[in-house]
């Protein structure tokens, strides 16, 4: 299966919402323990890793 590329809006968008979603987060945790930053570090990388991929992959084709 043949992967899609992700176009810079889209990764925009994609890091904003992650961004978001780590601000409610850390607002309203009643205290900012390990889970806390663990989970934000493990969502970080299911988040970034596919996108450096994504552009790594597309810098080696041009």
């Amino acid at each position: 299966m043949a992967r899609r590329k992700i176009s810079n809006s889209q990764a925009i968008c994609i890091t904003l919402l992650w961004g978001i979603l780590c601000y409610f987060v850390l607002e309203y945790s009643a205290k900012i323990d390990f889970y806390v930053i663990f989970s934000l570090v493990a969502s970080g990388i299911i988040v970034f890793v596919p996108l450096y991929k994504n552009f790594k992959h597309r810098q080696d084709n041009n």
